[in-house]
């Protein structure tokens, strides 16, 4: 098969940036050296070993291969010859025919096989290339800010840095080991035809394959249209499957698995027909291409047949042209496929380097330095001097927000929903940077401090607590993967989830499925705060922590959390107010502004104030259910 591989699908999706830039990728001359020059640069950090040594020696095996290849039908044409004269004794003609044959055959095995061993030679080079391009693109990928992640779609961004890396393992197996040395080949082919018999055998041979590449490629161009609604289609098919076994429950909840089920077929539907479109082209290029293979090989036949009966050339001499045309067609039954995916690789690795050039909006500044741990019980002092920050996507932020948390005290933060409580608890871990005025830990402002000491020091538990699909002690170690399993067990049992631990046959080996699904919300609630508890950390910010529970595993944990914060310096966000009674200081929030502040008995004092009658309004409602 010509031209590519069959129909066979692609497992890649092309997105829509990817098709539009399609067009361009590679006739653009200058973006094209430059996409070269990104894929020298990073075959030259894949830290490969003796990369210089096994570049030279691929290369050379490569061009030797070659030029072998063009070399053994010159033998076996002398061969021929030798047969075809017919003077002297038989044996003699025999021996000589033998001789010339077997050399013959012997470099068609040189030919053959020096493309493996270039391939064994330059593997380690490919697989270092690719292995460093991926394990960077993914660190980089997580070094970047919530923002960008927030904005990407996870699985996207997971391909773009999948097909990335696989886009440079393809460029340099292909580029440098057939098309470069194919054209190589020609260039000798040509030399060979033109100055061992006719210059007009030369002319045909590169006028030849000169009609094949131009049509192969302007019918590859017109098969981009089929290949872009193709891949469209299934893309769309993986997203709706993908968001159906994601959202299992919620299609199972609503009876929605025939009209999900329909709406797959549908997209499988369309991409069965642009597939079908897809493969016609795909035959119709075939079919051009063996036309202009066959008039090529028939003129080089007669043009030869017509010097031999001339008497310049001799029988062997017309097999050996012939079969130099032959060996310069077979690396070009893959042009077209060779064509398309090179430019979509090109596009891929941009892709992927487009991420890589991403700065992180939150990055350690040159001089930052660790957080230092304060000796003895851990507390640190958190401070908010005149903090404003927005969103792009909000119209409103917080705005000139100052608060201080004293060391080894607790300040809940009460309002309602968008007042902004999500946004301090991110600039106090340092997710976000505030866009004036600054926070501070233990005296220290965290644009100072290197992110991952302040995190270390800062342990979070949200209120919806993700979970690795990996074991409960894996999952409970993440914040400490060096705790002991006597640590573990510790945390464990702070979090009150020894009893149910103890109940499951495979313990604290239990595995707890895609993103912690296997386990209700409160066991995963508990699942987090054995987390933060693990990480002794110097500030302990309690988001909702307590939300999913049942009143009997609330209070229980309640008590828990009481001992945990004893010398811990605590930020608790809390919508329950009955859970932040004990609070030192309790921050009232609307509208990205605090509008209230002090104890517990303070607030609930003032009449008419915002937190006395959010107090008001859920006790009633605890005395309506009771």
């Amino acid at each position: 098969m010509r031209g590519e591989r069959g129909g066979s699908r692609r497992g890649d999706v092309t997105t829509k940036a990817t098709q539009a830039g399609a067009d361009t990728a590679v006739s653009d001359s200058p973006k094209t050296l430059a996409a070269i020059g990104n894929l020298i640069s990073l075959v030259g950090r894949s830290g490969a070993p003796q990369l210089p040594w096994r570049i030279t020696g691929a290369v050379g095996l490569t061009l030797a291969g070659k030029g072998l290849g063009v070399a053994a039908p010159l033998v076996l044409g002398a061969a021929v010859n030798k047969l075809a004269e017919g003077q002297g004794a038989a044996a003699s003609v025999g021996l000589g025919f033998a001789a010339f044959a077997v050399g013959w055959a012997v470099i068609r095995l040189l030919a053959a096989a020096t493309p493996q061993l270039s391939d064994v030679v330059f593997a380690p080079v490919r697989a270092a290339a690719q292995r460093k391009t991926a394990a960077d693109a993914f660190a980089h990928a997580l070094s970047l800010s919530t923002d960008f992640h927030q904005t990407k779609r996870s699985g996207t961004l997971s391909r773009v840095m999948d097909r990335g890396s696989r886009a440079v393992d393809f460029l340099l197996r292909i580029l440098m080991f057939n098309l470069g040395p194919t054209l190589l080949e020609l260039v000798l082919a040509a030399a060979v035809l033109g100055g061992k018999y006719d210059w007009r055998f030369a002319l045909v041979a590169i006028v030849v394959v000169a009609v094949y590449a131009t049509v192969t490629f302007m019918m590859a161009n017109w098969r981009l249209e089929h290949r872009r609604t193709m891949n469209a289609a299934d893309a769309e098919a993986a997203g709706l499957s993908v968001d159906a076994l994601l959202n299992y429950e919620t299609v199972k909840s609503f009876g929605a698995e025939d009209r999900t089920s329909a709406a797959y077929e549908r997209s499988l539907s369309a991409y069965a027909t642009a597939s079908l479109k897809a493969n016609s082209s795909l035959a119709a290029l075939n079919l051009i291409q063996a036309v202009i293979m066959n008039v090529g090989l028939g003129v080089m036949a007669v043009m030869a047949g017509f010097e031999a009966a001339a008497g310049r050339m001799g029988p062997g001499d017309v097999t050996a042209a012939v079969l130099i045309m032959t060996s310069l067609y077979q690396p070009l039954n893959i042009l077209g496929f060779a064509y398309r995916e090179i430019r979509q690789s090109f596009i891929d690795m941009e892709e992927m380097l487009k991420v890589m050039r991403e700065k992180p909006l939150v990055a350690d500044a040159p001089d930052a330095k660790d957080l230092p741990r304060p000796e003895g019980d851990c507390g640190a002092e958190v401070k908010f001097d005149h903090v404003s920050f927005r969103h792009d996507a909000r119209a409103n932020g917080l705005t000139d927000v100052s608060f201080t948390v004293p060391a080894h005290t607790t300040t809940a933060l009460v309002g309602p929903s968008g007042a902004g409580k999500s946004t301090i608890v991110k600039l106090a871990l340092r997710l976000l940077d505030a866009q004036s005025g600054s926070v501070s830990v233990a005296s220290h402002d965290v644009r100072k401090i290197k992110q991952q000491s302040l995190r270390q020091a800062v342990a979070l538990v949200p209120q919806d607590v993700a979970l690795f699909n990996d074991t409960l002690a894996a999952n409970i170690a993440f914040a400490r993967p060096s705790a002991s399993e006597q640590e573990i067990w510790a945390a464990v049992e702070a979090a009150e989830l020894g009893d149910f631990i103890r109940t499951l046959p495979d313990g604290l080996e239990t595995k707890v499925g895609e993103r912690g699904l296997k386990l209700s919300g409160g066991e995963r609630q508990r699942v987090g705060i054995a987390r933060a508890l693990i990480a002794d950390p110097c500030v302990l910010i309690l988001d909702e922590a307590t939300s999913a529970l049942d009143s009997r595993t609330e209070s229980a944990i309640q008590q828990t959390l009481r001992k945990a914060r004893r010398g811990r310096t605590t930020l608790v966000i809390a919508h329950r107010l009955s859970t932040i009674v004990d609070a030192d200081q309790i921050l009232v929030l609307k509208a990205g502004k605090i509008i209230e502040r002090g104890a517990h008995h303070e607030l609930v004092a003032r009449q008419g104030g915002e937190y006395a009658t959010l107090w008001r309004k859920q006790t009633r409602a605890g005395q309506t259910d009771a």
